[in-house]
């Protein structure tokens, strides 16, 4: 057989067969003093993206005063960069096998600045969403990268760990990003929030220049033009659907139509796909069980966790009166618990098992939504929503390192960059859906429950209370002697708003556990368990300073 034949279909629970390629391109590193000075690299570029998804959340309130964006506007604003970001990453991925991974990486960065520079300087709301998609398309050549990078630069011994590590980072790089973002919003003013992404990038590209080496595949056939095309119409329009979904009806043109050419778009690929020689992404992959339980399980952790980023800054800020910065530091627990437990799952899914791990995951994932829907009010205040946010932490911690693993270690080396840009694009995707979903929900059960307080207004002030309560605090010097009771309804049909998003979650997160019960993976099934490194994590405090300490 040729080394470039395509291979027959995986059997389900059957490990995917590597297949040589003709010029396999890359570097294993072994050098700890250049291993940290990947993943200091590969981390600062991928918090600078994953930061920039959360950051413009504590800046709902300021965007709202300042550029007059209504509810829905916001959602855009945040959620076009997660869009571009999504549907980009699996042939962007499959674009850096091929042209090389550094300078896609590089151009990625530079482009990124430029789309930041552009969104500090945006003086409309639709100049700050074009700067926010643009900066979308500089991320999807960022982030998958990043993982590739790792993938094949570590040696099988080591990688694990790497990826553990740029999980913990993935994972709270967003709740970091707050943090930083509200320090500026409360200090400085929104277009700042612009200049730490700008920053970390800066620094991204000296550290890659210095340290990372170029790895490419040469590999045979032409690059799947058709099949990007159908993968970007299909996530972009899917997400187009269920963001103006719960906010137009689900019967409006605009979000039925989406729906209905995302879906079909979706088809197309999978048909397409599975006629190609040289695909950009073998569908038959997923009939492997880790590769699917681990997409399946990161696609729902991001759709929630992107969820509660946008909301609950909202909630402490809008109805408990915190600061940016207090708002941000009430996240800063869930950091706490997902970073470490996030380096530690790997070690755990090997001495357990994967299933396990995810099952026991989703379900303190499931369980944290429960608490937060269940106990949340303006009278408990922080303390009201705290346990659910650390069991919630639990859950992710113990899901993300895993589930990525089995997704990567479920693919040959010369397929890592498709690898790395199938898990971020589960990742992302998941957030998008997640910001559209719980972000309308939120909407929609806020529109609800403060239409009985805007009864006696004008309908030019009755809309603008509905549209959220960002809308309803600027509209408050309008208000006359109605504004407190105003407003304060407002905060109670927020709350309102969150348990209706929070029980969805709970519907989303029970699917994953259904799944792993049906179709997790087994211990056989999963080559990564057998690649860990029997001494993972080893001293933790350890492995997580290295990434910190510059070489």
């Amino acid at each position: 057989m040729s080394p470039n034949a395509p291979s027959a279909p995986p059997t389900a629970g059957t490990p995917l067969p590597v297949v040589a390629l003709a010029d396999h391109q890359s570097e294993l590193v072994t050098d700890p003093k250049r291993q940290r000075q990947i993943l200091i690299a590969m981390c600062g570029a991928l918090i600078a993206v994953v930061a920039s998804v959360s950051g413009l959340n504590v800046a709902q309130q300021d965007l709202a005063l300042d550029l007059g964006a209504s509810q829905n506007q916001l959602l855009w604003i945040i959620n076009g960069y997660t869009m571009a970001l999504a549907a980009l990453l699996l042939p962007i991925g499959a674009l850096g096998d091929r042209l090389g991974r550094k300078p896609i990486l590089l151009t990625g960065l530079v482009l990124f600045i430029a789309a930041n520079v552009l969104g500090g300087l945006s003086t409309t709301t639709g100049m700050l969403m074009g700067a926010r998609i643009l900066a979308g398309v500089a991320a999807a050549m960022i982030m998958p990268v990043t993982l590739s990078v790792i993938t094949s630069s570590f040696p099988p011994e080591q990688r694990a760990r790497a990826v553990g590590i740029w999980s913990g980072f993935a994972g709270a790089g967003g709740i970091l990003g707050l943090f930083v973002a509200s320090f500026l919003i409360d200090y400085f003013t929104w277009p700042w929030l612009f200049a730490m992404p700008i920053v970390i990038a800066l620094f991204s590209v000296v550290m890659t220049l210095r340290a990372v080496g170029n790895s490419r595949e040469v590999q045979a056939g032409r690059f799947d033009t058709v099949g990007s095309v159908l993968s970007a119409l299909a996530i972009g329009a899917i997400v187009l659907g269920i963001h103006e979904g719960p906010e137009r009806g689900w019967t409006d043109v605009l979000a039925l139509g989406g729906l209905v050419i995302g879906f079909g778009a979706l088809a197309a690929f999978v048909v397409w796909e599975l006629r190609q020689d040289h695909p950009l992404l073998d569908i038959r992959v997923f009939s492997h069980r880790g590769l699917a339980a681990g997409s399946v399980t990161l696609l729902v952790v991001f759709a929630v966790m992107f969820g509660v980023f946008l909301v609950l800054p909202q909630f402490t800020q809008a109805v408990l009166g915190y600061s940016a910065l207090k708002s941000a530091a009430s996240l800063l627990p869930m950091v706490v618990v997902m970073m470490p437990l996030s380096a530690m799952a790997p070690l755990i899914a090997k001495r357990v098992g994967t299933r396990n791990t995810l099952a026991t995951g989703m379900a303190l994932f499931a369980s944290g939504l429960v608490l937060l829907a269940l106990m949340v009010s303006a009278e408990g205040g922080y303390w009201s929503v705290l346990p659910g946010l650390l069991v919630l932490s639990f859950g992710i911690g113990l899901c993300m390192s895993p589930s990525t693993t089995v997704i990567t270690e479920s693919l040959p080396v010369a397929k890592q960059g498709v690898a790395s840009a199938l898990n971020d694009t589960v990742r992302e995707l998941g957030g998008a859906i997640g910001i559209a979903l719980l972000g309308s929900f939120v909407s929609a059960g806020y529109r609800s429950s403060v239409a009985d307080a805007t009864t006696g207004l004008s309908p030019d002030l009755a809309h603008r209370v509905q549209e959220g309560i960002g809308a309803a605090f600027a509209a408050a010097p309008d208000l006359g002697a109605d504004a407190p009771a105003v407003l304060e309804a407002a905060k109670l049909a927020l709350v309102d708003g969150w348990q209706v998003a929070m029980w969805f979650g709970v519907r989303l997160a029970a699917a994953p556990v259904a799944f792993m019960v049906i179709r997790g993976p087994r211990p056989s099934d999963l080559e990564a368990e057998d690649a860990l490194d029997a001494d993972l994590p080893g001293d933790l405090h350890t492995d997580l300073a290295d990434v910190l300490v510059d070489a």
